[in-house]
């Protein structure tokens, strides 16, 4: 069977796109605060996974561009990495079965530092064009689970209110492009598209039709009928919400853009505390 996932990547380039856009809106309003720059690798030594539709990417431009001992040399990084990784996982869960709430475990994983596959030795990334979006992101305040957060490099300041990206916006949209990965391959792993690994193994696993599970999918039995959906808001009527406050005033993006699901927009968030509007 033989794979082509073009059309999805084009979809998920049009994500980074609107990605980098928020992460350069919020770098021209508080350019003082965002401390991004040639040479910084915090970002680099974080911990995070990604999803499949990343993961797949990711691999594909990894594979375009590396051959040989170059190739060879970030594997062997990958390798490593994935070890330091899983250690540090273990010990999450190890921690989880002893009751630790959830949020400690969070703010363990945060501070750990395993260094990034992709990091030379010259300090930069070696696929910086095809980035996944928490590295696109790192710079700025982003919010998932309630609370906003942002790099400890970063000058913004505990207490104090900024537009802040909301990550799980973002996450649904992976997700639902994830999902458009695993009906492309009927694949029969009915949670490949849940599926989420850190870089150093995107680069590492084969994306092949066995490993998807492609063409395997049973379709012997009925479909069953869809459930009824309610009714959907109309695109960007969420967005549209947020466009009073004064931080989208020099966006110069169209309102209800699929760059405003992206984006805090006119909602402010206090670093560390729950959203509240301007």
């Amino acid at each position: 069977m033989e794979l082509d996932f073009s059309d999805i990547f084009e979809k998920y380039e049009a994500l980074v796109a609107d990605v980098d856009k928020v992460f350069a809106h919020v770098q021209a309003e508080h350019g003082d605060c965002v401390k991004c720059s040639v040479g910084c690798s915090d970002c680099c030594h974080a911990l995070f996974d990604l999803s499949l539709v990343e993961a797949l990417y990711l691999n594909t431009k990894f594979n375009e561009r590396f051959a040989g001992q170059e190739r060879s040399d970030i594997l062997d990084r990958a390798d490593e990495a994935d070890r330091q990784t899983y250690k540090i996982k273990r010990e999450a869960f190890k921690a989880s079965r002893e009751g630790a709430l959830a949020s400690e475990i969070m703010d363990m994983i945060a501070k750990a530092r395993v260094r990034c596959s992709l990091l030379n030795d010259e300090g930069k990334c070696d696929l910086y064009d095809s980035r996944p979006v928490t590295c696109r992101l790192y710079g700025v305040p982003t919010a998932i689970g309630g609370r906003a957060h942002t790099c400890a490099k970063a000058g913004f300041e505990p207490g104090k209110q900024y537009p802040t990206v909301r990550i799980e916006k973002i996450q649904d949209r992976l997700m639902e492009l994830s999902r458009e990965i695993a009906d492309a391959v009927e694949s029969s792993y009915d949670q490949l598209s849940e599926m989420l690994v850190p870089l150093s193994m995107s680069l590492m696993n084969t994306y092949d039709a066995e490993f998807l599970g492609a063409g395997s999918k049973k379709n012997d039995a009925p479909a069953a009928a869809a459930p009824a959906q309610p009714t959907a808001p109309a695109p960007g009527a969420v967005a549209a919400e947020a466009l009073s406050g004064k931080s989208c005033s020099t966006c110069g993006e169209k309102p209800g853009s699929s760059a405003c699901d992206t984006c805090g927009g006119g909602t402010v968030w206090e670093i560390g505390a729950s959203p509240e509007r301007k």
